[in-house]
């Protein structure tokens, strides 16, 4: 008998009992539906631990002044000028592991369109600081080293700001805004960025070239750096060694001895990220396997049914026999009915996954990604436990005794 006509045999008995094969392939449904779909769910949920550490810049520290102490009471870190800017500019010349440095010095203020006013974090800072944050322009252009380098008075604003100072359909370039009742050129609009994973609103800011914050808006410390430095490192790799390097070359230019405490703090957001990408790929393996589990048990439902199948049709499998099927045949139909089974079960439980992966994303606002690689190996899974569990069934039809078969009533 040739695959072909071991294939219609096997299909034709499965049709003849439609009710138990769908039972028989509802257990393997469940199982492949669950994988795809806890999987999904779970690599969106990553996506979106991505999306958010993204959004504050690629391989970033940010390195913070030293801490206050009065009276026994400690300010926090950013309460003490400690940082200064030749720190700054060595940094940048001296250590090979950082891309880009920049300094950010921040301060709320009432901005104030022609009829519109707006409270926001205004921030001095330099080209650098949109590199390593990974901030594109939507409209206009950026800041310019020549705008820090003169003292030039313009400014980049936020989406939010857009929309509060001049409406959501309005083209702010070119126009003037107040800051502390001082005229600023709007010259750039960034791209929307959206929220912090604690609801800070990046799009909320607007920004000026450094020097212009420290003579317009808020007096500098001399030397100090009366605010924080930004960090991109030239690779996520590098980020913990150019944390090292920044941490010895400040204590160095501090004076700082072996035993005492620094007098700044570097937080490394890239650990941050990879800890919350772990968790979340923890706990996406963790359905998975609990879905899988399914697909178990839905195997040992096949075999079940097919033994109860093999005894059901004793008689039959006798009269196959009788007019010349090798017990080669008989083995490999019922173990055609059993792959059938499973790989039905496999693809219609990957159509039914994606579709619920789909509905449950759209349900929590995460982004669903379907991995190929998944789809594939549930089927196949599927495919193997038809095999594994339909084997047995498989091989006590094929040593039935051709007389006894006959004599079974």
């Amino acid at each position: 008998m040739n695959p072909l006509e071991t294939f219609r045999v096997a299909l034709r008995a499965l049709v003849r009992n439609k009710l138990r094969s769908f039972l028989t392939v509802l257990g393997i449904i469940i199982g492949v539906s669950a994988v795809i779909a806890m999987v999904a769910i779970g690599e969106g949920a990553k996506a979106r631990v991505e999306e958010s550490f993204a959004s504050m810049g690629s391989n970033l520290l940010i390195v913070l002044p030293g801490s206050t102490t009065s009276g026994g009471a400690r300010g926090g870190f950013g309460s003490a000028p400690t940082l200064t800017w030749e720190d700054l500019r060595s940094i940048r010349s001296e250590i090979s592991t950082v891309r880009y440095a920049a300094a950010v010095l921040r301060s709320n203020a009432q901005v104030q369109s022609e009829d519109q006013n707006w409270s926001t974090s205004v921030n001095g800072t330099s080209p650098e600081y949109f590199l390593i944050r990974s901030w594109k322009v939507a409209a206009g252009r950026s800041l310019l080293d020549s705008d820090v380098e003169t003292s030039t008075k313009v400014v980049v604003i936020g989406r939010t700001v857009v929309d509060k100072l001049f409406g959501p359909s309005a083209d702010p370039i070119g126009q003037v805004v107040r800051i502390k009742n001082i005229p600023f050129e709007v010259v750039g609009v960034l791209a929307k960025k959206g929220q912090s994973p604690t609801g800070q609103d990046y799009d909320d800011n607007i920004f000026v070239p450094q020097t212009t914050f420290q003579s317009k808006i808020q007096g500098g410390l001399q030397k100090y750096l009366s605010g924080i430095i930004f960090i991109g490192a030239v690779s996520a790799e590098g980020t913990a060694r150019a944390q090292t390097q920044i941490t010895s070359l400040l204590r160095d230019r501090h004076h700082i001895a072996g035993n005492v405490e620094d007098d700044f703090s570097i937080r490394n957001l890239t650990e941050m990220a990879s800890a919350q990408q772990e968790g979340t790929q923890t706990l996406t393996t963790l359905l998975a396997s609990i879905a899988a589990v399914s697909l178990l048990v839905g195997g040992i439902g096949i075999m079940n049914i097919m033994l109860v199948s093999v005894t059901e049709r004793t008689r039959e499998i006798g009269i196959r026999m009788a007019v010349g099927a090798t017990p080669l045949n008989i083995l490999l139909q019922f173990l055609v009915e059993a792959l059938t089974l499973a790989v039905a079960g496999g693809i219609i439980g990957v159509a039914i996954g994606v579709f619920s992966a789909g509905r449950l994303a759209a349900k929590f606002g995460w982004p669903v990604l379907i991995r190929p690689d998944i789809i594939f190996i549930s089927v196949g899974f599927s495919a193997l436990v038809g095999v594994v569990f339909g084997l047995y069934p498989a091989r006590k039809a094929s040593k039935l005794d051709p007389i006894d078969a006959l004599r079974y009533e």
